[in-house]
């Protein structure tokens, strides 16, 4: 299947589309790695970032209210203190990226309806992004409710009547379909994914280094600046798309 580059900017050299889902603690921590590697880029103003809806777990039911432990536990079969180890490990490197996961409250959702979310915000997803992350990880609130949805969205700075029409409508499904199909396309299969141009990836939470060196790569590969035999390359789970 042949898969289009996205449109760029007037301004921008280099896109970055990042897919990522509401409820996956790995994408907060990779974005707040990968914010902080393109806050000290200095071709920022010259990037594009594209953030797009993955959902790890689309058949959870909308209105579960099921803490997450408990949602854990029963699909993967593991046992309650097995989850809680792991979660507990989560949330000390989410820690020292200055994160708070309290995986205690977090209750499980379906995520469709927050992304739907995202695309209403535009240019700033990213502000969406975040307070919806921390509404999911930090206070334990239900979002894929509405009625909360609604609030998060109103609580960064956006319209309460406007986020209200959104969730109360289809508006931007396609959006979100667009990109759950995209990612398959790509042979996404988890999240956080980060590919420059279509053309390189990383996947994962990265560190911050490996984040820099996947923008400088895909800088000198846009062709904004001249080529150098030792520039660096994309490490980790780097690969090509």
């Amino acid at each position: 299947m042949s898969i289009e580059s996205p449109e760029k900017s007037a301004t921008a050299a280099l896109v970055m589309e990042v897919w990522s889902d509401i409820a996956c603690p790995w994408c907060h921590i990779g974005k707040r790695r990968f914010d902080t590697a393109l806050e000290r880029f200095p071709h920022r103003d010259r990037v594009e970032v594209v953030w797009r809806s993955y959902q790890l777990s689309p058949d959870t039911p909308a209105g579960l209210r099921k803490p997450e432990v408990d949602a854990l536990v029963e699909m993967k079969g593991m046992p309650a203190d097995q989850v809680r180890q792991m979660f507990a490990h989560v949330a000390a490197t989410a820690a020292a990226d200055g994160l708070t996961l309290d995986f205690d409250t977090v209750i499980a959702a379906n995520t469709f309806d927050a992304h739907r979310l995202v695309h209403f915000a535009g240019d700033r997803g990213p502000e969406m992004l975040a307070a919806l992350f921390r509404a999911h990880f930090e206070e334990g609130r239900v979002v894929d409710d509405h009625a909360e949805l609604v609030e998060i969205a109103a609580s960064a700075g956006f319209d309460r009547d406007a986020a209200a029409a959104v969730l109360a409508s289809d508006a931007h499904a396609d959006r979100v379909r667009e990109d759950l199909a995209e990612a398959r396309a790509l042979g996404v299969t988890g999240v956080p994914f980060f590919v420059a141009n279509r053309a390189i990836a990383v996947s994962g939470a990265q560190p911050v280094e490996v984040f820099t060196q996947l923008l400088e790569k895909a800088w000198e590969d846009s062709g904004a600046v001249a080529g150098s035999d030792d520039a660096g390359a994309c490490e980790g789970d780097a690969c090509s798309v």
